[in-house]
């Protein structure tokens, strides 16, 4: 019987407009006194950040804040983020920010108290074992996006920033202790943005639907994920003070990263490199990968797309999904090739080595080779 699964699910989550004002009962949940805040560079001066620490401070958990994180975070910002931390005296980590910051924050909680270099808990076999378990920091997640879902994830990727490959680190205690989900902190997120995590989410429960594996609790989330997507991201595009459009693509940004553990694939696999090689914003190059990744898994996947474009209310099963999900790329001022990004016909090599090594692979319903990766680069070049 094929029917076998390691299945875990997300940790507790405060979601609900103003609960950004929960905040200290939440450190005072996980134990800390004296968090350190860690945000990306964009977000470090921006009102939401600055009310957030005033609401640190007035309840007695000081204002500690680091915000030196690049979008797509490396182990020098790791390395400096770690040294705040301890030099600080902090008990614990509030993550606070969209994917980078996210990302890097959880790092720090996990490395603070870690003798060995970040690389040797590359989500690689049980490498995660490597780990002092104990020396991990509480972390508390409050995302400002809705998109990466790194806020109920129990990995973060960094850069490598001498050989530009993401590499995906692991642990179970990465998993966040408690989630604000305020989608007041979104309101201020412009446009392309709005539309660059929202299609991030989207592009996690595609390809958590499209994966072979079993799991079919995730498969359902990323149904729903998918509708909530399609139904509410044209809004929150459209009117970034639309607060029901604003808190759906938070719940489906959750549901995009829980749905994931069902498996990621081309889109990811691809997109990885690229962000790597050419910094560009992750889930804008998913959105560009999306088409030629979904004609390459049609074989596959028509048949399940088949019910999910009914769900979804779109005519034409698996082809009317394709074309949909050109279309709404199109309205949301998504670019339709990788050259548009800056990416290069001559790069594809460098980004085939990176794609084919990118643990997304296995989720692929296709097998990924050197050969038809290179075609998919092309292809969406």
């Amino acid at each position: 019987m094929s029917l076998v699964g390691n299945w875990s699910y997300p940790t507790a989550i405060k979601f609900g407009a103003g609960r950004i004002r929960e905040l200290p009962e939440a450190c005072a949940a996980a134990g800390m006194k004296k968090p350190l805040l860690v945000t990306d560079k964009g977000l470090a001066d921006l009102p939401i950040t600055t009310a957030t620490l005033d609401i640190l401070e007035a309840a007695g958990l000081g204002r500690g804040l680091f915000a030196d994180v690049d979008p797509n975070p490396n182990e020098k910002n790791l390395e400096a983020g770690v040294a705040a931390y301890n030099a600080g005296g902090h008990d614990g980590v509030i993550a606070f920010g969209g994917g980078s910051g996210l990302d890097l924050g959880k790092m720090v909680a996990f490395m603070c108290g870690q003798t060995r270099p970040v690389w040797d808990f590359e989500d690689i076999g049980d490498w995660w074992t490597r780990a002092d378990a104990d020396a991990i920091a509480p972390i508390i997640a409050v995302p400002t996006t809705a998109g990466t879902g790194s806020e109920v994830g129990r990995a973060s990727v960094i850069t490598n920033s001498e050989t530009h490959a993401k590499k995906i680190i692991f642990h179970p205690k990465v998993l966040p202790t408690v989630v604000i989900c305020d989608p007041e902190l979104t309101i201020g997120m412009p446009g392309f943005i709005t539309a660059g995590t929202g299609l991030d989410a989207f592009a996690h429960c595609v390809e958590a639907f499209s994966s072979p594996h079993y799991h079919p609790m995730s498969q359902g989330i990323a149904l729903e994920g998918m509708r909530l997507v399609k139904d509410y991201l044209p809004r929150a595009y459209a009117d970034g003070t639309d607060i029901e459009a604003r808190a759906q693509m938070m719940s489906a940004a959750a549901m995009g990263a829980t749905a994931f553990q069902k498996g990621l694939g081309a889109i990811h696999a691809m997109s990885h490199p690229i962000g790597a090689v050419f910094n560009t914003h992750h889930g804008t190059t998913n959105a560009v990968c999306m088409p030629a990744v979904l004609e390459f898994n049609a074989p596959a996947i028509a048949d399940r797309f088949e019910s999910a474009a009914a769900y979804l209310g779109i005519k034409g099963g698996f082809d009317g999904f394709r074309s949909f999900v050109q279309e709404f790329n199109d309205m949301l001022g998504i670019p339709r090739k990788l050259g548009d990004l800056g990416v290069t016909e001559a790069s594809i090599p460098e980004l085939v080595k990176g794609a084919i090594i990118d643990p997304s692979c296995g989720g692929n319903p296709i097998e990924l080779t050197e050969d038809n990766l290179t075609g998919l680069f092309h292809a969406a070049l």
